[in-house]
C-alpha cells in the first residue's frame, strides 16, 4: 500500500531508508514475517525512473531469498540461466592462455533444478519487488521524500524526513547506498580506497552463442568480462585506468564497435553495442562497523566492492537474510529487534563475510591486474589447479553460488 504520510501514533518494529533491490527485498520479508515496516523511498513517483542498463548475477542462494520474497515469477521471460563461470588469464602465455570454468556440474543439485544463477535486468528487477511492495498492507511506504536526521535511545528510534514528519521505529535499516545518511548520522566511518579504475558499461549483441556463460579475461590493464542476457545478448565491463573509460564512452558508437572488436573479439566474438552506455569510476569501501544505535547497515551502505565476480547485490541480500533471521529469532525470544544484543549478533554474522569477500576481490585484481613476469606463471599454475582439481572447482563454485550450509535460512 502507498502511503505519503506515515501514522504518527505507530511505532514500526522496522524503518527501512533507501528503496532500491536491498532496500526494496528486506521490506517484503519482513512485512511477511508479521513486522510492522516503514519504507522510505527517495524517488518521487510522479517522475519516471532513469533508464538503467545494468544486469545482476542473482546467484543461487540470493534466488531463493528472492523466491521466498514471491518475486521469481513476476522475472519469468526477463532473465537469462547463468549456467556457469569462465575466468581466462590474458596477455602472453608460452602454452596458450590459461582458466578455469565451472558451472552447473559442479554444484550439488538443486530440488528446484536452479542453475549456478541468473541474469536479471536491474529494471525488471525494481519493478518486480516495487509491485510487490504496493500490494502489501503490511508496508507504509513514503515515496519521495528523503531522510534527514535521527534520534536514538532505549524505546527505538525517531527519524525525521524532509518534509519534517517524524517516524518512531525499534530498528533502522540503513539501505540509502554508499554514501549513506544514515551511516553519517550514527557517527560511522568508512575506510577503503580508489582503484583509479572506471568501468566502461554496455549492453551487447553477441555473435557467438554465449551458453549462459559468463565470461572473464584478465589482462594487464584491467579485466574485461561479457555477463549473458536473454536473446544471445551480453552485458560487459570493461576495465580500465581513469579517464580511458570515460573517453571511451563518449566516443561514437561506431568507433566503440570497432575498438571493442579489435580488442576482445578472439575471446567474445563479435559484437555490437546494443543500447545506452556508461562509464563509472571503481572504488573500494568498508564501514569500521555494520551496526550502531538502533541501526543496522545493509548492502552498499555497509559495503562496496569491487564488482569483478558480481558479488556486490549478493552481499547486500545475505544481509537482508541475516538481519531477518535475527530479527525473527529475536522476537521468539521476547527481544527488542533493535536491542545492542540483536544487532551485535547481526554484525558478527555479516561483518567477517563482507570484509573477506572484499579483500578477496582486491586481492585478485592486483594478482590479475599486471603482467608480472613472477606473479603470471603462478596465476597459470592457480587457474590450471582449479581446473583439474574437481573438490576445488566445486568449492569455488559453491562460494561463487551462495549456496553453502552456514547463509542465512532463506538462502538455503
Amino acid at each position: 500500500m502507498t502511503q505519503t504520510h506515515p501514522r504518527s501514533d505507530q511505532t514500526y518494529d522496522l524503518a527501512i531508508i533507501g528503496a532500491g533491490p536491498v532496500g526494496t527485498t528486506l521490506a517484503i520479508l519482513a512485512a511477511q514475517r508479521g513486522f510492522s515496516v516503514a519504507l522510505v523511498d527517495a524517488r518521487d513517483p510522479d517522475v519516471a525512473p532513469r533508464p538503467d542498463t545494468r544486469t545482476f548475477a542473482i546467484v543461487r542462494g540470493s534466488w531463493r531469498l528472492l523466491g521466498a520474497a514471491g518475486v521469481t515469477d513476476a522475472l519469468c521471460g526477463s532473465t537469462e540461466p547463468l549456467n556457469g563461470l569462465e575466468a581466462v588469464d590474458g596477455g602472453t602465455h608460452w602454452f596458450g592462455a590459461p582458466g578455469v570454468l565451472f558451472g552447473n556440474e559442479d554444484l550439488p543439485d538443486d530440488p528446484d533444478g536452479q542453475p549456478l544463477g541468473q541474469m536479471v535486468p536491474a529494471a525488471a528487477l525494481q519493478a518486480a519487488l516495487d509491485g510487490t511492495c504496493a500490494d502489501m498492507d503490511q508496508i507504509h511506504w513514503i515515496r519521495g521524500k528523503l531522510f534527514r536526521d535521527m534520534e536514538t535511545g532505549n524505546a527505538g528510534a525517531i527519524l525525521t524526513l524532509s518534509d519534517e514528519t517524524q517516524i518512531s521505529a525499534r530498528l533502522v535499516a540503513a539501505c540509502d547506498g554508499m554514501k549513506s545518511a544514515v551511516r553519517e548520522s550514527v557517527g560511522i566511518t568508512t575506510e577503503g580506497h580508489d582503484y583509479n579504475q572506471s568501468v566502461f558499461a554496455a549492453n551487447v549483441k553477441l555473435d557467438r552463442p554465449h551458453e549462459g556463460i559468463a565470461r572473464q579475461l584478465f589482462t594487464p590493464e584491467g579485466p574485461f568480462a561479457t555477463l549473458p542476457m536473454p536473446d544471445n545478448r551480453a552485458n560487459l565491463a570493461w576495465y580500465m585506468k581513469r579517464g580511458a573509460a570515460e573517453a571511451i564512452a563518449a566516443m561514437p558508437v561506431e568507433d566503440i564497435n570497432a575498438e571493442l572488436n579489435a580488442r576482445f573479439a578472439d575471446f567474445a566474438g563479435p559484437m555490437e553495442i546494443d543500447g545506452p552506455y556508461s562509464a563509472y569510476p571503481l572504488v573500494m569501501q568498508l564501514a569500521t562497523r555494520m551496526v550502531g544505535p538502533r541501526t543496522a547497515l545493509v548492502g552498499d551502505a555497509a559495503h562496496r566492492i569491487n564488482p569483478l565476480a558480481g558479488q556486490g547485490l549478493n552481499l547486500g541480500f545475505k544481509d537482508v537474510g541475516a538481519l531477518i533471521d535475527v530479527m525473527c529469532d529475536a522476537r521468539d525470544v521476547g527481544l527488542d529487534p533493535g536491542s545492542d544484543v540483536s544487532l551485535e549478533r547481526y554484525e558478527k554474522w555479516r561483518r567477517f563475510d563482507a570484509t573477506a569477500a572484499a579483500m578477496f576481490m582486491d586481492g585478485i585484481d592486483k594478482a590479475f591486474t599486471n603482467d608480472s613476469a613472477v606473479l603470471k606463471p603462478l596465476r597459470g599454475l592457480a587457474l590450471s589447479l582449479a581446473q583439474k582439481i574437481t573438490p576445488l572447482r566445486q568449492a569455488l563454485a559453491r562460494q561463487a553460488s551462495a549456496d553453502q550450509a552456514h547463509l542465512p535460512s532463506l538462502m538455503r
